[in-house]
């Protein structure tokens, strides 16, 4: 560039989960998913909502943006035409060369156009495709805070990559060192994926719930299908494409071949109850998915050398493989920014342009963040269009008052502060509850989330006390690792412990939400428990809350109990 850019938006756009980032000379200002203002679960619509809020909050227009960085760079998507020619080598991938190679031909195509629609709305500004890898590894590695570490990035598809291995280190920015990539179509996302959708379950949203599903099942029953599926290498892994053929980019093209369906099972009806069979091929699955990231995991260590590993990509979602990888103490200090997956990438591609252009200014705003979207802190509430709610003002007391009420046995809906990033509720678009009460992980599922009876609820405890009740050994400030329990919790609070042992814990310091702090402290003072069950604030279908208006609808069409919503308390 030729002037150093002062104000970069980073944009995750035109896929899935759209979302927005600001940099003002090195300060973020914010970063918000376009689902939290739209109400369009994993929109992948242009973040117009977002875009507008960012900008609102710095007192900018978009005449005022020197660059747009972009998560995806769509030259890169062209390398792979000529390469699918080596399909033509194998019978079993022959089918698949041509569409393969035209698939990743029109998303190039598609990716550029994508780039000249936002040189349109920034006509000002110069448009910057960064490697989606490179984003990724980016927000990872600088949301630790750390100033050295391992970066293991695992997703589907980031143009032709798959998994990557990294060091970053900081000297006056961030900076990253790519040394081993995987690349498509070895992909433990796309496998995941294409299960997720065999099960009956969408595919890039669901994901979760084959992976709470698994704790239920025999992973005997079919851990030789998935032996030669997904097999491991000294550098990685590969997929065998007998059982998932080479993704095409194409609608039509079935992620399952005919081999696994008559080596497993035939596709579930969604409508259907899962079976015996559904749950042995989730528990298996789920094993092989963990058995390959830790083996991933032991090869970053070994590449780089570092004693702590950052991980990013959408693959890092699955907590119970990251609760595996920090078990192996192969390091000894894993991190999981807050939004791993694709959204995050809208940080990291502002990122890469702030490093890439030489700025002097500092990165601010960005380690250890997670609360970065709008806030609502004196909210208008018309509660004429909801006859059925009323309201009272609290005092200085709402976290006191808020613990005597969930240990009464009330579930209650949290609002307060800045949206998070990120898939999970941490605190301030939380649904709460006691998890000494009987039957309260039945009647949230049941009555309050509408999801499936096996599906765990995590808990959120003081980070001074976690070791009372979870072996982890190690903060956990966004709910992404699974953690062993004691003994004590088995006993004290079982609602949070799931079938497998574990759960997806979420520690919380006064420095990082104080208000949750206190909430634990009061409901510790009365119970003997500092550990709440914190699940996010939304029912099925639908994204976290962004919005006082969808906070209010959660609560009038769900069996929420209560709404504290700033400093107002609002009931049926």
């Amino acid at each position: 560039m030729d002037q150093v850019p002062g104000v970069i938006l980073g944009l995750c756009s035109f896929t899935h989960d759209s979302a927005a980032a600001l940099l003002v000379h090195g300060k973020l200002v914010g970063f918000v998913e376009e689902e939290r203002l739209s109400g369009q679960k994993h929109t992948r619509e242009y973040p117009h909502h977002a875009i507008a809020w960012l900008l609102g909050r710095a007192g900018l227009a978009p005449t005022d943006v020197d660059a747009v960085a972009y998560n995806f760079q769509p030259a890169r998507y062209l390398a792979e035409v000529p390469a699918s020619a080596r399909l033509l080598l194998s019978s079993a991938t022959r089918s698949r060369a041509l569409p393969r190679a035209t698939g990743f031909a029109k998303v190039a195509v598609r990716t550029q156009r994508r780039l000249q629609y936002l040189r349109r709305e920034f006509p000002r500004a110069r448009v910057v495709p960064v490697l989606h890898h490179r984003a990724h590894q980016l927000i990872a590695f600088a949301a630790s805070g750390w100033h050295e570490a391992a970066v293991l990035v695992m997703d589907s598809l980031g143009e032709r990559q798959t998994t990557t291995v990294a060091h970053g280190h900081y000297a006056e920015r961030p900076c990253i060192r790519s040394l081993e990539e995987i690349r498509d179509p070895a992909s433990l996302g796309y496998v995941y994926g294409a299960v997720t959708e065999h099960l009956g379950w969408r595919r890039g949203d669901e994901e979760g719930t084959v992976m709470a599903l698994a704790a239920l099942g025999d992973a005997a029953r079919f851990r030789p299908v998935f032996a030669r599926a997904l097999r491991t290498t000294a550098t990685g892994f590969v997929v065998d494409p007998a059982y998932f053929p080479p993704r095409a980019l194409h609608s039509g093209y079935p992620r399952i071949s005919p081999l696994f369906t008559t080596d497993t099972c035939p596709p579930r009806n969604p409508e259907e109850p899962p079976q015996q069979v559904h749950q042995d091929l989730a528990a298996a699955l789920q094993e092989r998915t963990e058995q390959v990231m830790r083996h991933l995991a032991r090869r970053a260590h070994r590449v780089t050398g570092s004693r702590r590993l950052c991980v990013g990509g959408g693959v890092a979602t699955n907590c119970v493989s990251i609760g595996r990888i920090v078990e192996e103490g192969i390091f000894d200090e894993v991190f999981v920014p807050p939004a791993p997956g694709d959204a995050g990438t809208a940080i990291g591609a502002a990122i890469a342009v702030h490093a890439d252009t030489g700025s002097r200014q500092p990165l601010e705003g960005v380690a250890r963040a997670c609360y970065l979207g709008p806030s609502y802190p004196q909210p208008h509430l018309d509660l004429t269009r909801r006859p059925g709610l009323k309201q009272k003002m609290l005092g200085g007391e709402a976290a006191e008052f808020l613990a005597d009420q969930l240990a009464q046995g009330m579930i209650v809906g949290l609002f307060q502060g800045r949206v998070e990033a990120g898939p999970r509720a941490l605190g301030n678009r939380s649904i709460l509850a006691s998890p000494l009460e009987n039957g309260v992980v039945e009647r949230l599922n049941a009555t309050v989330k509408f999801r499936e009876s096996f599906r765990p609820f995590a808990p959120i405890a003081l980070a001074e006390r976690a070791g009372e009740f979870f072996t982890l050994g190690q903060d956990a400030p966004y709910m992404s690792m699974a953690s062993q329990v004691t003994a004590k919790a088995r006993e004290q609070i079982p609602a949070v412990v799931h079938a497998n042992g574990t759960s997806r814990l979420q520690t919380v310091t006064a420095q990082q939400n104080l208000f949750m702090h206190d909430v634990l402290q009061a409901f510790g003072r009365r119970t003997g428990v500092p550990v709440l069950i914190n699940t996010s604030l939304n029912v099925r279908g639908k994204p976290i809350c962004g919005t006082p208006e969808m906070a209010l609808d959660c609560l009038a069409t769900s069996g929420l109990d209560a709404l504290l919503l700033e400093g107002r308390w609002i009931t049926k």
